[in-house]
């Protein structure tokens, strides 16, 4: 019988292993050393709710403990993001973003089309953080669009400290945010690696790959849902959509004390 529970324990876990980031060490991670045990998310792996109820970072930005700063970094450093798990959906795209208002929006710093993630864990990718990034606490947070299986979404988040910034992401880009009913209508067809309307100015792109192809419906702030890629910003009109959105449900939440900090 133990031998019998042992295995199906095992089959489930491998089940989940998707993907999430471990350095920096998210909320709830166990490889986080802030996270209280009675807290830690064991399938730290799993897509958010699809009607969007736990976006963003899976609701964990609620939390009350656990919420210090896992690393520090300096505006205009280049710094090593570690990916772990076996099941990566033949790839996808990914984006790295930053949100400086307690995770009202997200700010897109880095976005990977096509070949993301590009093979199991441990895998290190980079990023340069801006300039512009404002001094202080923020949230670091990876979101995964899969290429093949359940139409999902994918984010982890991680509080880190910022020195030597300077006047913010407020031009930046929006991330986008798709297969979330509750947030927008946007959605990535199965098996195709997304081409983020508005990637930002870090972009790497895998050109040969032959999937990448725009996604469908009302993405938001993330730009209009057509086919190619803008660079960088994005207007204040169009960041304000999906902003609007998650902004009321944060600003109603704050109101209820939930903080950040």
């Amino acid at each position: 019988m133990k031998t019998t529970i042992a295995f199906f324990v095992a089959l489930v876990a491998s089940a989940a292993a998707h993907m999430e980031i471990t350095n920096p060490p998210p909320l709830r991670s166990k490889n986080n050393p802030n996270t209280p045990e009675s807290l830690i998310d064991y399938s730290l792996t799993s897509p958010l709710a699809a009607d969007g109820s736990n976006y963003p970072c899976k609701g964990y930005l609620a939390d009350t403990e656990g919420k210090e700063s896992v690393a520090t970094w300096t505006a205009g450093s280049t710094q090593s993001i570690t990916l772990a798990g076996s099941a990566i959906h033949e790839g996808g795209s990914c984006q790295f973003s930053i949100s400086e208002d307690e995770g009202a929006s997200f700010k897109v710093i880095k976005s990977f089309i096509g070949n993301c993630p590009a093979s199991t864990g441990p895998l290190n990718m980079t990023v340069d953080v801006p300039t512009d990034v404002a001094t202080g606490e923020a949230i670091f947070a990876w979101t995964w669009n899969n290429r093949v299986g359940n139409r999902e979404f994918y984010m982890n988040c991680a509080i880190i400290t910022i020195e030597g910034g300077g006047a913010g992401l407020s031009t930046y880009p929006d991330v986008l945010v798709a297969q979330l009913s509750g947030i927008n209508t946007c959605t990535i067809a199965e098996g195709v690696d997304v081409d983020y309307p508005n990637p930002g100015t870090q972009v790497e792109r895998a050109d040969a790959d032959t999937a990448i192809g725009a996604p469908e419906g009302d993405c938001g702030g993330s730009g209009t849902a057509t086919s190619g890629s803008a660079s960088s910003g994005v207007s204040a009109t169009a960041s304000a959509s999906v902003g609007a959105t998650v902004g009321a449900k944060r600003t109603h939440r704050r109101r209820q004390g939930e903080r950040f900090l």
